[in-house]
């Protein structure tokens, strides 16, 4: 599918520049949502029937990432996943962060620091350079919630430092996953919401695992669907969970998987490298016309104090992070938003 065709499955009533937010979901998201609540509504709904959409929804993700459907785990959130990572870690483990990231990613290791976990929190910028021999672990989003940075020097180079240190890392890809071509391999744990980049309903979040650090993992959310077969794990002891990464699984809110489906399907059709290739072309168009550097993200920061206000007055949906105007451009963009935005902000 090309761009200008999925494009039209787009009806926003406004410029929108914030999917770093909230994604826009395409009409046949909606459309799959409207028919699942009908489904529901008119008594006509079976729990095993929600299988096959995340069945569909973890192969589909497994394909963005770079990954055997094994490795990735189904659930409704980023720190859930961040949460499992953490409590592996032993007594007194070292983790290395990013003083600036997001706290989904900062707090389940935080919490923590009864066990004797300490975070190192550097700048960003220095993340790379601080991982040496002692640190257990590097945690970090691969584009930056705030500002839209990604990790300097690339997650090639992070992924090979911490290798040579005999670190393990966690990376967060929410803001990654849909628009940047990403490699989940490459990493020991990854985990991605699905409500962002990925134009699904909120409540849809997977989780990568690298198959020799899965039995690092205690399964401490284990319910009925971790279950080798989840309808025969409804009831009665002992325990017994699936052998691969679904053995992490959350129970799934199955409205939302039904929008999540078709959402990865569309992105899935256009293809990673053209959103990539769209998205960031938009955002540089746009930093062209404010006088900013040419850059690598599909987000843009512009520091303003009236900023918000005037794009809101232009009918431009964007947000503040960190003191600033986020911008961020995706499927549903085209030059037209581009000029918008620059005009509102009086360039």
């Amino acid at each position: 599918m090309t761009l200008d065709i999925a494009q039209k499955e787009f009806e926003p009533s406004c410029v929108y520049v914030n999917t770093a937010s909230i994604g826009l979901p395409p009409r046949r998201v909606v459309e799959a949502l409207d028919a699942a609540v009908d489904v529901w509504r008119t008594g006509r709904a079976e729990a095993a029937d929600y299988d096959q959409l995340v069945d569909r929804a973890r192969r589909l993700f497994a394909g963005l990432v770079g990954v055997a459907p094994d490795r990735v785990a189904i659930g409704n959130q980023v720190s859930t996943f961040t949460g499992l990572v953490a409590a592996a870690l032993p007594a007194g483990a070292h983790v290395l962060a990013a003083e600036e990231d997001f706290t989904s990613v900062l707090f389940p290791f935080l919490a923590h620091a009864d066990r004797g976990v300490r975070v190192e929190a550097v700048p960003l910028d220095r993340l790379i350079d601080a991982i040496r021999p002692g640190v257990s672990l590097v945690a970090v989003s691969a584009v930056q919630s705030a500002d839209g940075r990604l990790v300097p020097g690339g997650l090639d180079r992070l992924s090979s430092a911490a290798a040579a240190h005999g670190c393990l890392t966690y990376v967060d890809a929410t803001q990654a996953v849909g628009w940047l071509p990403f490699d989940a391999a490459r990493f020991d744990f990854v985990s991605c919401a699905a409500y962002k980049w990925l134009l699904s309903p909120r409540g849809t979040a997977f989780g990568v695992v690298r198959p020799e650090r899965l039995a690092m993992l205690r399964p401490l959310h284990a319910g009925w669907y971790a279950g080798a077969d989840p309808w025969t794990s409804i009831y009665g002891s002992p325990l017994r969970l699936a052998h691969d990464a679904r053995r992490l699984d959350i129970s799934p809110a199955w409205l939302s998987w039904a929008g999540t489906v078709p959402a990865l399907e569309l992105l899935g059709e256009v293809g990673i490298a053209a959103i990539h290739r769209h998205d960031l072309g938009l955002a540089n168009a746009l930093r062209a016309r404010l006088g900013l550097s040419k850059g690598d993200s599909a987000i843009v920061r512009v520091a303003t104090d009236t900023g918000l206000e005037r794009l809101r007055a232009a009918n431009v949906r964007a947000s503040i992070r960190a003191g600033a105007v986020r911008l961020s451009f995706h499927v549903h963009n085209t030059e037209s938003d581009v000029e918008a935005v620059a005009r509102a902000l009086g360039r």
